[in-house]
């Protein structure tokens, strides 16, 4: 019988911290790398995988010390007995026969203080962009930048870019403990250079993520961050700044120019590319000025991976898309509008995100942004992810993402995207696929918290800021202040009254008389709200057809309508808001990938529409009983209401001076109405200041001879009357003379 030997275990040698930083395992590099006194004078360790030798240089005396290679993987040591703490930088030799000398980031201080640990961990940090991301700074007259993220479970954390070849066993960053911050001082990067950020996630796996804070991404289909230096734009808006925060908003006019800046006007000689920045601040300014509207609202301009989201699925919160150009670009177009005279809002998305590999979906290996329960973390219609509005980083990371936009982009206000979605725990969910609040509700306490804290901070900080909600429910108060118990916004859009009207003049004339309510309902909740006046992109996309498109009849009908319908907007309480290519007459519905329909204006019949728009425009900013007492019954007073066999109504419009009034009155049929006898408040003669129906725009120029005199004959209510020729599917407003 034969004995085997067994072999003996090879010896294992425990790991060093060596061997730990080339593995990419070391959580704290700052502990073991650089410069650091021991009782036999000093150590400089280095880790260039990529050396062939490393020496350190004094940089008072230029003396230099070679260091030796300890691991294999490149990481270098010396000691330097009896010295203390010097000045010095490396000389690098590759293994390519470059030499370089470097400054090493490892000798370089924390910039993150301890109250800002503090007040990001709070949710705070109302300013945290300023220390978070990559910022270019200069350390002891060392240029270089300066990079931090939050990723409290992740492992290690990497600064990533073509500098150090991508390789994440490079510039390792610094843990600020339990706050979950990681910091890393660059030295020699600058604006431009390209980064991410390599996370190794609690459960060892390895991504590449862009970075949340970044101000700067490269164009799509390319995801990394760019280096960005925002402090060298000289802006030149000063007085329109002075002027947006003296202005009392909701006392003033405002008519909004909707845009996607991809889609406005494309150059079909140049691969149909869209406009940039700086194209847009040259034409569309002057467009926009033209037509008299008093604010350019942009979809979501934020930076986005999928152009067909339209911008609404944001992975750079901080981010100005790369599409169109560069963030001083963006920001000369914010300051020509503003010389110009005109506002800009901005789309803004803090309900969800994207999935996408490289934003902020399980961002340090766990559920950082986002809920870990889908039926609290994801919305199942869009296929994103929603915030975690109860965490107090995200509360720091979304109002910081709001401040910024107004602090460094002089933007003049906030669409809020899908507020609905936020308020309550249930939107579009079935039974058993949501959690209740904690007193078993359906509202989300953490998201009305965020939003209310959003509104006050932006108010606070900037107080001629406006902030829209896009909110379809009957939440109470959403345009009231947060002291009374509101949400804090400004203005909310008035969905319903869009719906309502929409479909009202869908139908065909002749059965518009079965459906009255809906052009008059919208007056019983008028004013329980700040409201806005959408005709938005949603609402020429999806089947919807184009607004020319959905009105009834022949063409001559089609354009009478419209017609008809913007002076019904103009005139009815409410601010306005009116989406690219509806002011044209477009017959197609909107597509992103795609032009307006400019060759239109060659047909007399779309540019007198375009003319109507800006004439309506400047009727509107002209007339203070369009907009001063916008949100009460005192700014608005019915004439007759209940003439549906007629389908028509008629109602005056009242500015703070009593002197200041407009008659309006609307026919929504293709009858001529002569004699029509209306009730006026006052006597004496009363101009035509708009007949939609006149020849300019493209009517039959049926109407009163420019003037009426009103009859010592009681009617409607109303002490005196006039006796006036209403046109076809048309509308009057009359001003007392």
């Amino acid at each position: 019988m034969t004995t085997k030997t067994k072999k003996p275990k090879a010896e294992v040698k425990p790991k060093t911290e060596a061997d730990s930083l080339a593995e990419g395992t070391h959580g704290a590099p700052f502990q073991f790398l650089g410069m650091h006194t021991t009782d036999k004078g000093v150590v400089v360790r280095s880790f260039q995988p990529y050396a062939e030798s490393v020496e350190v240089i004094d940089a008072g005396t230029g003396e230099a010390t070679p260091l030796t290679k300890i691991q294999p993987d490149g990481v270098f040591e010396t000691v330097l007995p009896g010295q203390s703490r010097f000045p010095y930088r490396l000389r690098v030799h590759g293994f390519d026969g470059t030499t370089a000398t470097i400054e090493d980031p490892y000798r370089f201080p924390s910039q993150i203080t301890d109250e800002d640990l503090y007040l990001h961990g709070e949710g705070t940090h109302y300013r945290t962009y300023l220390k978070m991301g990559a910022h270019p700074i200069t350390i002891d007259g060392v240029d270089g930048v300066h990079f931090a993220v939050w990723a409290p479970n992740a492992r290690r954390v990497s600064v990533i870019g073509n500098f150090n070849r991508w390789d994440g066993r490079h510039h390792p960053m610094q843990s600020r403990g339990s706050s979950g911050l990681w910091e890393l001082f660059i030295p020699g990067l600058q604006q431009g250079d390209i980064y991410k950020f390599e996370v190794k996630g609690n459960l060892g796996y390895l991504m590449q993520k862009s970075d949340p804070y970044a101000f700067a991404a490269e164009l799509r289909p390319r995801t990394a961050s760019v280096i960005w230096e925002h402090s060298t734009y000289r802006w030149k808006d000063a007085d329109w700044m002075s002027h947006r925060d003296q202005t009392s908003w909701l006392n003033a006019p405002i008519s909004v120019y909707e845009v996607h800046l991809g889609s406005w006007r494309r150059i079909p000689e140049e691969d149909d590319r869209p406009l940039t920045y700086m194209e847009l601040a040259d034409e569309l300014i002057p467009y926009v000025k033209e037509l008299g509207f008093t604010h350019i609202e942009l979809l979501p301009i934020t930076e986005h991976p999928f152009d067909g989201s339209w911008g609404y699925q944001t992975i750079g919160y901080f981010a100005a898309t790369s599409r169109f150009g560069s963030p001083d670009d963006l920001k000369a177009f914010i300051d020509r509008c503003h010389q110009e005279g005109i506002g800009v809002i901005l789309d803004w998305v803090p309900a969800h995100f994207p999935k996408d590999g490289h934003g902020l979906a399980f961002f340090d290996g766990s559920h950082l942004y986002e809920h870990a329960d889908p039926r609290k973390g994801e919305h199942m219609d869009w296929g994103t992810l929603i915030f975690n509005y109860g965490r107090n980083e995200v509360r720091s990371f979304l109002l910081a993402s709001a401040m910024y936009w107004a602090d460094v982009f002089h933007i003049d206000g906030l669409r809020v995207d899908a507020v609905a979605s936020m308020l309550y725990l249930d939107y579009s969910r079935n039974e058993g696929e949501w959690i209740p609040n904690e007193f078993g509700g359906r509202e989300n306490l953490e998201a009305v918290s965020f939003l209310k804290m959003f509104n006050e901070v932006v108010h606070k900080e900037h107080p001629g800021f406006l902030t829209f909600a896009e909110e379809s429910t009957a939440w109470p108060m959403v345009s009231r202040p947060t002291y009374l118990g509101g949400l804090g916004f400004d203005f909310k859009w008035n969905m319903g009254w869009m719906h309502d009207t929409l479909e009202y003049f869908s139908k065909e004339p002749v059965h518009r008389k079965y459906h009255h309510n809906n052009i008059t309902f919208s007056l019983l909740y008028a004013f329980t709200e700040n409201f806005i006046l959408p005709f938005s992109h949603d609402e020429v996309v999806h089947g919807k057809r184009s607004m020319l498109d959905k009105m009834p009849g022949d063409l001559w009908q089609k354009f009478a309508n419209l017609r008809l319908l913007y002076a019904l907007m103009y005139a009815h309480p409410g601010k306005k808001l009116l989406f690219m290519g509806a002011e044209i007459g477009q017959w197609a519905e909107w597509n992103c990938h795609h032009s307006m329909e400019w060759h239109l204006l060659q047909w007399e019949s779309h540019e007198k529409l375009r003319k109507f728009v800006a004439d309506l425009n400047a009727l509107y900013r002209a007339s203070p009983s369009l907009y001063e007492v916008d949100f009460s019954w005192e700014g608005f007073q019915w004439i007759d209401f209940h003439d549906s066999d007629q389908s028509t109504v008629s109602f005056y419009r009242q500015g703070k001076d009593p002197d200041d009034m407009l008659i309006c009155v609307f026919n929504m049929t293709p009858v001529v109405r002569n004699p029509y006898r209306m009730g006026v408040p006052r006597p004496g003669m009363y101009i035509e200041a708009l007949n939609s129906d006149s020849e300019f725009y493209g009517g039959g120029n049926i109407g009163n001879a420019g003037q009426i005199a009103a009859d010592a004959l009681p009617w409607q209510g109303q002490p005196f009357s006039l006796e006036v020729v209403l046109p076809p599917l048309a509308a009057l407003i009359l001003r007392p003379a």
